[in-house]
């Protein structure tokens, strides 16, 4: 072998282990996966001239919108959701910057709420962890079966409808008898009443029979204890409490006030005195003027036809006309020990009522 020929073999083998070491290195820093760290690689160059894009989101609205993700679906059939529900620009960039961040393999089915206010970057780290996805709820106090189904709606991140939901309300405790049983209510009885007033922290995969029954059991945690023992210490059923509570919860703006108003109905009850409630004759209205609690006048006392008109029926109203709360709940099981038959709200606005024990003194607290 010629020198020359020596030395060309000599840089033919050089190369030959070059490229070994720099194949084995490779293999070594890919953890034993070089095709997909090239892969990487090349998405690392590529990306690094669109960072503007990945900080870029939708818009700037802030709005919640529910986003599912289905076991088994792909980077891409994610890209593609995202696409179609207008949270991202790019789908492909969506996809590079997953598997550049390694969180392909990590996305999880569930339940997501996502904003168009969101870049690429934040989305993806959202998506691996659905644990922390709720939904936040209010029940508001005096609220009726009708609002809390619009309230539903108007939340937005449910997987259902306040229909729904307005439905099993109605069909009440024909669906929960054993809290018929416990409530002494009628059998036929709808929920009115029994959707308890507060805010819930629920799972996004909460169903409308999950969420009716999480309501009614929260409503029953509140009077276990010693107020339910006192109302059937009193011989009165959780029902009719309830029935009683709704129009003082109704009436009341202030909770100092909640006893002493219903110390009022309970006297007319005590001497078959008609309970003359206000919000009695707007329920019984139905939502007919455009409202559910809407203005009315004397007139109204005797033209509502409705067996809710406290004016024109004796006793308690058939059901709750509304969601009231505990203060209301125990305001008419401990009323005030008064001898009040009249109440009438104070002319200054501040919510508080003056109370009298006839007629005669009660027409003069009118504001008019």
């Amino acid at each position: 072998m010629t020198k020359a020929l020596r030395i060309l073999a000599l840089l033919f083998i050089l190369v030959l282990i070059a490229g070994g070491i720099l194949v084995a290195g490779i293999f070594v820093i890919s953890d034993g996966n070089p095709i997909k760290w090239v892969q990487t690689e090349l998405i690392r160059v590529s990306l690094a001239g669109r960072q503007d894009e990945l900080a870029q989101s939708v818009s700037g609205d802030p709005t919640d919108i529910r986003f599912t993700i289905d076991v088994g679906d792909a980077p891409r059939t994610v890209a593609q959701k995202l696409l179609a529900q207008n949270l991202i620009l790019d789908g492909e960039l969506f996809v590079d910057y997953l598997q550049l961040e390694g969180l392909d393999t990590q996305i999880e089915a569930g339940t997501y709420f996502l904003n168009q206010t969101q870049a690429i970057p934040d989305i993806a780290y959202t998506i691996i962890d659905s644990r922390n996805s709720s939904i936040t709820f209010r029940v508001s106090e005096g609220t009726r079966l009708e609002e809390v189904a619009e309230a539903i709606d108007a939340n937005g991140l449910f997987g259902f409808t306040g229909q729904e939901f307005l439905n099993l309300g109605r069909v009440g405790f024909a669906d929960l008898p054993e809290y018929a049983v416990i409530f002494g209510a009628p059998g036929d009885a709808s929920l009115e009443g029994y959707l308890f007033p507060d805010t819930y922290v629920l799972p996004p995969s909460i169903t409308a029979i999950g969420l009716r029954d999480i309501l009614v059991q929260a409503f029953v945690d509140s009077i276990q204890g010693d107020l339910i023992n006192a109302i059937q210490a009193q011989g009165w059923s959780v029902h009719d409490i309830v029935k009683l509570a709704s129009i003082v919860e109704r009436e009341a703006v202030w909770n100092e006030e909640n006893a002493t108003i219903a110390s009022v109905y309970r006297n007319r009850l005590d001497i078959g005195m008609t309970l003359d409630a206000d919000p009695t004759v707007q329920y019984g209205l139905q939502g007919s003027r455009g409202a559910w609690w809407p203005q009315i006048t004397q007139a109204d006392y005797r033209n509502v036809q409705s067996p809710y008109n406290l004016y024109l029926n004796a006793g308690l109203p058939p059901g709750p006309i509304a969601n009231p709360s505990r203060a209301a709940i125990e305001g008419a099981t401990y009323p005030a020990e008064t001898d009040y038959f009249y109440f009438q709200a104070q002319c200054d606005g501040s919510g508080y009522h003056n109370f009298t024990q006839t007629y005669e003194q009660h027409l003069q607290n009118s504001c008019y």
